[in-house]
């Protein structure tokens, strides 16, 4: 796979919200940070089975991250290991893609989502994108918009999996991988 312009952005990017503590390496301690920002964010203690769940998963995005990508087996990941994890076409792959990222978005739904019925108003999708993207109020409020397809001011998951895809594996500078996660 080669890497453009465009998705080195989205790349870089995402590198950022998956560094958690800004050391310019991504570890398990980051995730453990940003799942403990996304339950603290909704109220949720530790011992909630929600909060677990979602630990577990975002685990398990680590998990599957750190298998990939950290080739010199120092339990880090930098950001040329995790570029050069896309050239190999480690982490492009959709049908990994959606084993890691599905049970992700479900747990996060079931965190964010309130009333239960699968899909975020514009405050749920602030709070959660803000907590464990590191996006201000004013993009995530964007993002929610753009991601409204209907205008009826929710998304739901399957929005927020046609987005999240998008955001790997197009190259539509005008798609929703262009600005999920703010500007680029």
């Amino acid at each position: 796979m080669k890497i453009t312009p465009f998705l080195d952005r989205r790349l870089s990017r995402r590198f950022e919200t998956y560094d958690s503590d800004g050391d310019g390496y991504v570890e398990r301690a980051d995730f453990d940070l940003a799942a403990a920002r996304l339950t603290s964010a909704f109220g949720l203690t530790d011992d909630d089975v929600r909060a677990k769940r979602f630990h577990e998963q975002l685990l398990g995005v680590w998990g599957h991250l750190a298998a990939v990508t950290d080739t010199d087996d120092d339990e880090r990941i930098s950001q040329a290991e995790y570029r050069t994890a896309f050239v190999r076409g480690l982490l492009g792959r959709p049908e990994a893609f959606d084993d890691v990222y599905v049970p992700y978005l479900d747990a996060l739904l079931d965190v964010a989502d309130h009333d239960g019925d699968g899909r975020l108003g514009v405050d749920e999708h602030v709070r959660w994108s803000t907590a464990l993207m590191h996006m201000s109020e004013d993009e995530a409020r964007a993002v929610h918009a753009r991601l409204d397809h209907d205008g009826d001011g929710l998304i739901g998951t399957e929005d927020l999996l046609a987005a999240w895809r998008a955001y790997y594996f197009s190259e539509d500078e005008d798609g929703p991988g262009a600005w999920l996660l703010g500007p680029l």
